[in-house]
């Protein structure tokens, strides 16, 4: 119960702060909503001025429909929007803002003044102004060309204690900066100008061809990840997912550079955030973390917009199928990337310079396809490293590719002819095996070095979990079924679930109110402990919908497994050896990476050789 008093009605100035703290944060949350308000109001020229990090002022200028004279005093009313008018408009929405309070959020902690014009007559203007302190608003005759102006003086003046939180002015202005980022990457077809203190500091062009996309994709992002992105572009159940991700060697130590779009809105939401991680699960190292620019299109009436202030995350009618789409869109993306696309991958940078007439990212280039007979390999059976493969295919030796021709030899140790580069495989052919550990390939872009180990780790986990996926997953019962107490909430979602648990491979009983047995875990997991496996996949399910826990674990062992099995350090190769562990990785999934997310090989071009001894100065 609230302490004794009597219960009163807040008046409308408080009411409006109390808002505020909801809605604008910072600066950088000003910026937003105006933003979003500029771009329903179908602009496609927007320019933004900061002072003092937006402390000082926000000046935002839009060259949308504009707002009717009678309308202005309203729309710095709280609740008042054009955006809905009943549930069934609120459970479609479309537009970015929809709930009509930034305005009046905004006008309450700042020194506020709209002016706006519908007409395209510059007379015809008008000026809306308010301030925090008593909320009244005055609207008067003011010259403006056809659009709206927004001008935010002195933020949080009266609300002293909120502005003592605010970080210092290049903090403040690197958030905003951000907002403007993200808004931008959105929508390439609207031009965006921001100016801190005066100095402009972005301007970017709009356009609506997918060049331009890409041309703001690089603006954004830099090209460090243009370079090193993979293309995403894929339809199915109703829901599209495009744009780019960072190969698994182009990762972040911080997630500062992920940007995701559910319909042109920019959310941050878990269901979406843990498919990413699931997909770059096991080509990812450490504590790292994947760059990606990704937008996601769908029905509007399958995701709720409605359920935070801010409108930064979403509810999905369906999350699992979400989840189930991404992931799979971006796990086959990863997967395909081969060593020929990363050694022909296009120079973004002097494309750009070169006003984007050909831009090609990541998987655009079309891609190769290399058999045996093109580089003079004659096929054989071998046993490669001295290992087999057994009937269920899950032995760990290297495949049955090939061996280098003897009459090709190491192929251009002393060089590759233009004529030769066609046939040179992406790897090229090996021609030495330094310390024990790596080898040395010349291929037609210059010099290749790999880790022989990790490569040969990366081949064989492949195998294995081709190999697991193709069987039913074997279950084994316990010798004594184990008892496990759940939760409400726990339980709940077993119940919801259950038959995705007799997929993983685990056979669990109902056992009364709030408990369960389990009765067969799968025989790869038979040394775990099946109550926290059970926890966690239970965890996994109410929170996404979805849960790899089983699967994770199962990849940890197939990857101590693969490890244990592949070729050691100090090993002495043979030319045959080496050239088929290297066209071995040019047909396996993820052979950059090996299973701790390491790179397995490194491109040294024929300019990064020349550069190392000063050649051509």
């Amino acid at each position: 119960m609230t302490s004794a008093g009597k219960i009163r009605q807040l008046d409308s100035r408080l009411a409006n702060q109390i808002a505020a703290g909801e809605v604008v944060e910072r600066p950088a949350s000003v910026v937003k909503e105006v933003l979003e308000n500029a771009l329903d109001a179908a602009a496609d020229k927007i320019s933004i001025d900061i002072e003092l990090g937006g402390v000082k002022q926000i000046r935002i200028t839009d060259n949308g429909t504009g707002i009717a004279r009678e309308d202005l005093s309203l729309a710095l009313a709280r609740h008042a929007t054009s955006k809905i008018a009943s549930i069934d408009d609120l459970e479609a929405v479309a537009t970015l803002g929809f709930r009509g309070e930034a305005l009046a959020s905004i006008a309450s902690v700042s020194k506020f003044s709209i002016t706006s014009n519908t007409t395209d007559q510059p007379s015809k203007g008008h000026v809306a102004r308010c301030e925090g302190r008593d909320m009244r608003v005055s609207v008067a005759p003011a010259a403006h060309p056809q659009g709206s102006t927004l001008e935010i003086r002195d933020l949080f003046y009266n609300t002293p204690a909120r502005r003592k939180f605010l970080k210092t002015e290049r903090t403040e202005f690197a958030r905003i900066e951000e907002v403007v980022k993200r808004t931008a990457l959105a929508r390439p077809d609207v031009s965006f100008v921001l100016s801190h203190n005066g100095k402009v500091t972005h301007r970017m062009p709009s356009g609506t061809s997918e060049q331009d996309l890409q041309r703001r994709v690089i603006a954004i992002c830099g090209d460090g990840f243009a370079h090193q992105s993979v293309v995403v572009d894929r339809v199915a159940h109703g829901l599209s997912l495009r744009g780019w991700v960072g190969l698994p060697t182009f990762s972040r130590s911080q997630a500062d550079l992920q940007y995701f779009f559910v319909n042109g809105r920019v959310v941050k939401d878990k269901v979406i955030t843990h498919a990413v991680r699931q997909a770059y699960r096991d080509v990812l190292y450490g504590g790292r973390h994947p760059a990606y620019a990704l937008f996601l299109e769908l029905d509007s009436s399958r995701v709720d917009v409605n359920v935070h202030p801010t409108k930064h995350e979403v509810r999905f009618r369906d999350s699992r199928s979400v989840h189930g789409f991404v992931f799979s869109t971006l796990g086959r993306a990863l997967a395909e990337v081969r060593p020929e696309d990363q050694t022909n991958t296009a120079n973004l940078s002097e494309i750009a310079s070169a006003q984007f007439e050909q831009v090609s990212m990541g998987l655009e280039t079309p891609r190769q396809t290399f058999t045996t007979e093109a580089y003079g390999v004659a096929e054989h059976t071998s046993e490669a490293f001295g290992s087999s493969r057994s009937s269920e295919g899950l032995g760990s030796g290297l495949s049955d590719r090939g061996t280098l021709n003897p009459g090709v030899g190491p192929a251009g140790a002393h060089g590759v002819s233009e004529n030769q580069a066609a046939e040179v495989p992406p790897l090229g052919f090996a021609v030495a095996h330094l310390h024990g550990a790596y080898i040395v390939a010349q291929n037609a872009h210059g010099m290749v070095l790999v880790d022989a180990h990790a490569a040969h780790e990366r081949i064989t986990y492949e195998r294995l979990k081709a190999a697991r996926a193709s069987q039913t997953l074997a279950s084994q019962p316990l010798l004594v079924p184990s008892p496990l107490s759940l939760s409400s909430s726990e339980m709940a979602a077993f119940e919801e679930f259950s038959g995705e648990f007799l997929r993983l491979g685990l056979v669990i009983d109902i056992a009364g109110e709030g408990s369960v047995v389990i009765r067969e875990i799968p025989v790869i997991l038979a040394r775990d402990n099946a109550e926290q496996l059970v926890r966690d996949v239970l965890s996994d399910l109410s929170e996404v919908g979805h849960s790899d826990r089983l699967a994770a674990r199962m990849d940890e062992i197939l990857a101590t497994m693969a490890c244990h099995g592949s070729v050691r350090a100090n090993r002495p190769l043979s030319l045959a050896e080496m050239n088929a562990l290297l066209r071995d990785m040019e047909i396996t999934e993820n052979s950059g990476q090996c299973n701790h997310g390491r790179p397995t090989w490194v491109q040294l071009s024929h300019d990064e050789l020349d550069k190392l001894f000063l050649r051509g100065r």
